[in-house]
């Protein structure tokens, strides 16, 4: 074969392999994936158009645009469109292979683009059961009916066990010959093997019975652990995470009932090649060329980083650039059953049930607080009513608190998802990096941790790929080839804090600014603070990459990670230094079920301030009031103007008093920016279970929810964030 040809069709197998990676992160009815997957593929398609290359390949890709063009109309993948690149992927990487050894290739997975709807059934594209290369795939048929809470069960203890899996063989990355952890993964697989096989999971079975022969002679010394029974185990994983998602879909009813085909056949060729060496026959007894075995895995083209010594919990844990948690944090997994039987017995419970119980729990304590507060009961001078209803009290917050700590549950999973992450990031971009851990058994309310994924990937992706220089370049600047991107969390004044900080090239302002004027975010010559300068990077559409690659550059990402942030009432904040990193810090609260809350009154309404963003209080002077050209009304608070938000004109309410100086100002502060609110009392500070407010507000954006007070009464719960982002409006005409 010419060199040239052999080059084209090693470009475009790596492509193939970043394309693959790209689709393990792809998720259906969202944008992520397929900017990326349109990248490569184009760049696959430009080498096409300029190489021979062997039929059927250019009708691959020609089918491969069809999907991506045809999601490209509603601007996401569906399900059965990430499915169809899924098969197509691992078709392209067996077929580059045999083309790179100058052999035949198996015949093209039919794709019918009216399948490619979304409300269409998962089809089952797969090489041709005539192909003499792979037989065909085996569907998984559910007795959903019968099996329903078994199911149910087994989906929910395989999340654990996918995970384990994986944490695990990143760790055999780092130390192929720890016999622990090799044992921990073989365990799990087995598990697999068995709970599968009871329910007639046929697919699943088979696959899981043969990584576990692959790694129990891994665990017997008849076969090293190497780089490509890595890359082999961690698809393996994959595949099953594909099975339990779809599995999980028919089960909760949000998918019609039928069989789930899921590509595992090639794979399971390439296991019996490693564990039976090349002529190893695949399910349905055609035999496999040794040329079929996995196409040769991505590697970052910089030397493996060495991972320090193994320290004691809770020392943070460390992911090397090809690796994952150092051998103390396998440890913690391994004994997480021990662990768990001497704290006591675990019950598993419905999610839904447990919302249910909590929600009832706060209707208790404000039934409690309404009896506490009547008038009626208060005018009686019963000491014994007064023990009681105390007890009653005491009781009634040691059950909220108890309630609310069953939805608190640690952020370890969603941090160790990040290990993977990094991983195959590195490997595509060649850059070398580790990840450290810390704070994994920091504890948040399950809906945050579910909510908070998806911004900690796009972050994380962007210390690694924006971030962190390559290695020349490190070296050239006196630092290590490796750089370090930490992930820490912590509890800090009641709120939780998530840190993401790395230790590259840090924010250029000056390139940020011009970048702004660029888009048209700001107007030349308008002087922003260091903050605003950082915050520049949250606006849509904005990038300073030079290159747009599959993994950034496009200008999404950091304004979806700020919304998302801001509903969760969180907020992020930036430090950085040019040539030594950045450190983003997200605070969160612990929960979004109940909120501690500074309760004022205007007129005869009732709002509520979340304490977390109320910095003080105080009656001005006529002298701190003053009004600021084409900025309105403001407060000098210790030499400081901030603007002022007269309450009862933005609601429309009757107050006590127009005069701020008769009044009450309450400084509260979002994302470094702040406002005075001007009220007409302060009430207290009470802690209200948070009620959605319906349809009617949502389109309030000053309106965080309600809640019900002590006396029965509804107050509104204000969103500081809006509050301090509200357009400033010229009052002097309507002041007193």
């Amino acid at each position: 074969m010419p060199e040239q040809t052999s080059n084209y069709l090693a470009a475009l197998a790596k492509l193939a392999e970043k394309v693959a990676v790209e689709l393990v992160y792809s998720t259906p009815d969202r944008d992520e994936g397929l900017l990326p997957v349109n990248s490569l593929l184009g760049e696959m398609e430009e080498i096409g158009a300029n190489a021979p290359l062997l039929s059927p390949l250019p009708q691959a890709l020609a089918q491969a645009r069809n999907v991506v063009d045809s999601a490209f109309e509603k601007a996401c993948f569906d399900a059965v469109q990430i499915e169809h690149l899924r098969v197509w992927v691992n078709w392209m990487q067996h077929a580059l292979t045999l083309a790179q050894d100058g052999k035949p290739l198996p015949p093209l997975p039919a794709y019918t683009p009216a399948a490619a709807s979304a409300s269409a059934p998962p089809v089952a594209v797969a090489a041709s059961p005539s192909s003499s290369v792979l037989p065909p795939e085996e569907p998984l048929v559910m007795n959903i009916e019968s099996d329903g809470e078994l199911l149910h069960e087994f989906i929910n203890e395989s999340a654990e066990h996918l995970q384990n899996i994986e944490l695990g063989v990143l760790t055999l990355e780092e130390n192929p010959k720890d016999a622990d952890t090799l044992n921990s993964i073989f365990r799990a697989f087995h598990t697999f093997k068995g709970g599968s096989g009871f329910l007639n999971l046929i697919p699943m079975k088979n696959l899981a019975h043969e990584l576990e022969s692959l790694l129990d002679l891994a665990r017997n010394h008849k076969l090293a652990v190497n780089l490509e029974i890595i890359n082999v185990i961690l698809e393996g994983g994959d595949t099953l995470k594909r099975f339990i998602a779809e599995m999980t879909e028919q089960v909760s009813g949000s998918k019609p009932h039928g069989p789930i085909v899921v590509p595992a056949q090639a794979l399971l060729a390439r296991v019996r090649i490693l564990i039976q060496g090349p002529g190893a026959a695949p399910a349905g007894g055609h035999p496999v060329p040794a040329a079929s075995a996995a196409p040769a895995p991505v590697v970052a083209s910089a030397p493996a980083t060495v991972s320090p010594a193994p320290t004691p919990v809770p020392a943070p844990t460390v992911v090397s650039a090809t690796s994952a948690p150092a051998k103390a944090e396998a440890a913690v997994h391994k004994d997480s059953g021990a662990a768990k039987a001497g704290a006591g017995a675990v019950v598993k419970v419905d999610t839904l049930k447990l919302d249910s119980l909590v929600d009832l729990v706060g209707e208790m304590v404000i039934a409690q607080s309404l009896i506490a507060q009547d008038k009626d009961l208060a005018s009686l001078q019963s000491q014994k009513l007064a023990r009681n209803l105390a007890q009653l009290g005491r009781i009634t917050n040691d059950l909220q608190r108890t309630a609310m700590s069953m939805r608190m549950v640690p952020i370890r999973a969603t941090f160790q998802k990040m290990t993977r992450l990094v991983r195959d990031t590195v490997a595509r971009i060649g850059k070398q990096a580790e990840l450290v851990l810390e704070g994994e058994d920091t504890e948040l309310d399950r809906t945050i941790v579910e909510e908070i994924s998806d911004p900690l990937i796009h972050m994380v992706r962007n210390s690694v790929d924006h971030g962190i220089e390559m290695p020349d370049v490190r070296v050239a600047n006196g630092k290590p080839a490796s750089g370090t991107v930490v992930l820490r969390a912590f509890h800090r004044s009641g709120s939780i804090v998530i840190e993401i900080r790395d230790d590259g090239a840090g924010l250029n302002k000056e390139r940020l600014v011009t970048k702004a004027i660029e888009k048209g975010i700001i107007k030349p010559g308008e002087q922003l603070s260091e903050k605003e300068i950082f915050n520049l990077i949250f606006a849509p559409g904005f990038s300073t990459a030079a290159v747009v690659t599959d993994i950034s550059g496009r200008g999404v990402g950091m304004d979806v990670v700020r919304k998302n942030i801001d509903k969760l009432r969180g907020k992020i904040d930036i430090t950085s230094t040019l040539g030594h990193g950045s450190v983003f810090t997200i605070s969160l609260p612990l929960t979004l079920a109940i909120i501690d809350g500074l309760v004022v009154s205007v007129g005869g309404e009732r709002y509520i301030l979340p304490t977390l963003s109320v910095r003080e209080s105080f009656r001005p002077t006529a002298d701190m009031l003053s009004t600021v050209h084409e900025r309105g009304e403001m407060v000098n608070v210790r030499g400081r103007l901030s603007p002022l938000l007269r309450l009862y004109e933005h609601f429309d309410v009757v107050p006590e008093s127009k005069d701020p100086t008769e009044s009450i100002i309450v400084m509260v502060e979002s994302d470094g920016a702040d406002r005075c609110v001007q009220v007409d009392q302060l009430l207290g500070k009470q802690e209200v279970v948070i009620k959605n407010l319906g349809e009617t507000f949502k389109r309030n954006p000053s309106l965080a929810g309600g809640a019900i007070l002590g006396d029965g009464r509804v107050g509104l719960i204000l969103d500081v964030n809006s509050l301090v982002k509200l357009k400033t409006e010229m009052h002097a005409s309507k002041a007193p």
